[in-house]
């Protein structure tokens, strides 16, 4: 799961629609398909305080071996979209654990 964010510099809210539909293609490219939801999250930054953002979750299964094969490909993503959007860190989910790319 990729959580794409709806904000820039940690506060000021966009239109994130068109990263969603990359990131959707990319995981669809890697892993045969995806899906993405809406979802609203929160979390604290050290300059802004506490952030209300809505999200989206980008997702696909994988086979281990895929997952293995492509995962650097999705972390060179949430790199790019961190850049891009002037943020703190991207959510990566995977198989129920969160990291911060």
């Amino acid at each position: 799961v990729v959580y794409i964010p709806s904000t820039t510099d940690i506060d000021k809210e966009i239109d994130n629609t068109a990263h969603v539909n990359e990131c959707a293609s990319l995981l669809s490219d890697c892993f045969g398909g995806a899906t993405s939801t809406q979802a609203l999250g929160y979390w604290h930054s050290v300059t802004a305080g506490l952030v209300k953002e809505k999200t989206t979750m980008v997702f696909a299964y994988a086979s281990e071996s895929d997952l293995n094969e492509k995962i650097e490909v999705v972390i060179d993503y949430c790199e790019k979209i961190k850049k891009e959007l002037s943020q703190d860190a991207i959510a990566l989910e995977i198989n129920g654990e969160m990291y911060f790319i």
